[in-house]
């Protein structure tokens, strides 16, 4: 007993506070989201009243698009979230295992291009999709298209980066033998790539739904419109003005929002930490 006192309590300490640490605001929130008075201020950490007010009024006013909100981020993040598996998965192999002219800068160019925040890009993509608007006004300015682009230009060089990570750890002998079988480059890429990434796809996929759906600052900049917000947007009215603050449909807003991502992390949990670990080894 003194071994494991002296030993091994004060792992179960700090093991014990992080995890009340990481879980607290997560409990505040949800305290709050049963909260009628619309604070975030709570009197005891056990709720004496459990009011369902804040989630009816996600859903009865008709000031609140609440719905609306949420099928413009679900269109969106998983159109990103597709639309970047196929073009990177694409981008990987043909990096990885294609011979052209220009493949090295252009690989190194994508690696440069991470190096800066994609924060110092929003004016002047700003200005481009203003300019498109004028002659392509679906995938322009104000458009849920447009910010679609905007997405798929920022996720690209990650996404490229780490399936092609993961194409150099299949053996090129697979590639070899498929050739002798007659099989194409395309073949080989649907029949054998394909089937072997599925976990890293799959993580690829997650984090570019996660990422795309809680984002808030460009989608902020680009949807203007009430009815073509995203939830991240549409949730930031509730206490973005100076007397107007009301936390409680906002954290209820969330809680639900939140139920999406947590089904997705569920059906994939199993190729994620696969995912995760490929291409971090040779071979």
């Amino acid at each position: 007993m003194n071994k494991w006192l002296k030993q091994d309590l004060w792992r179960h300490m700090v093991a014990l506070t992080t995890a009340i640490f990481a879980l607290f605001p997560l409990y505040l929130v949800i305290i709050s989201s049963f909260n009628s008075t619309g604070s975030l201020q709570i009197t005891s950490f056990v709720p004496r009243e459990i009011s369902w007010n804040n989630y009816k009024l996600l859903f009865t006013s008709p000031a609140i698009p609440y719905l609306t909100w949420m099928k413009n981020s679900l269109l969106v993040a998983g159109s990103v979230a597709l639309i970047s598996v196929v073009i990177g998965s694409a981008s990987a192999f043909a990096f990885s295992r294609l011979s052209f002219k220009g493949r090295k800068p252009g690989i190194q160019l994508l690696l440069l291009v991470q190096m800066f925040p994609a924060i110092l890009a929003i004016s002047a993509v700003y200005v481009i999709m203003e300019r498109v608007q004028t002659f392509a006004p679906g995938i322009g300015l104000g458009t849920q298209g447009g910010l679609v682009l905007v997405y798929l230009g920022g996720a690209m060089g990650v996404n490229i980066w780490l399936l092609k990570g993961f194409v150099d750890s299949i053996p090129k002998e697979l590639d070899e033998a498929a050739k002798i079988d007659g099989a194409s480059e395309v073949q080989t890429f649907w029949l054998i790539f394909i089937p072997l990434a599925t976990p890293v796809l799959a993580v690829v996929t997650l984090l570019s739904f996660i990422g795309t759906f809680n984002e808030f600052i460009l989608a902020r900049l680009f949807l203007v419109d009430m009815e073509s917000r995203t939830i991240a947007v549409g949730l930031q009215q509730f206490i973005g003005g100076q007397y107007s603050q009301n936390w409680g449909p906002f954290a209820a807003g969330s809680i639900i929002a939140s139920i999406p991502i947590v089904i997705i992390f569920l059906s994939l949990q199993k190729y994620i930490v696969n995912g995760l670990t490929a291409g971090s080894v040779k071979g």
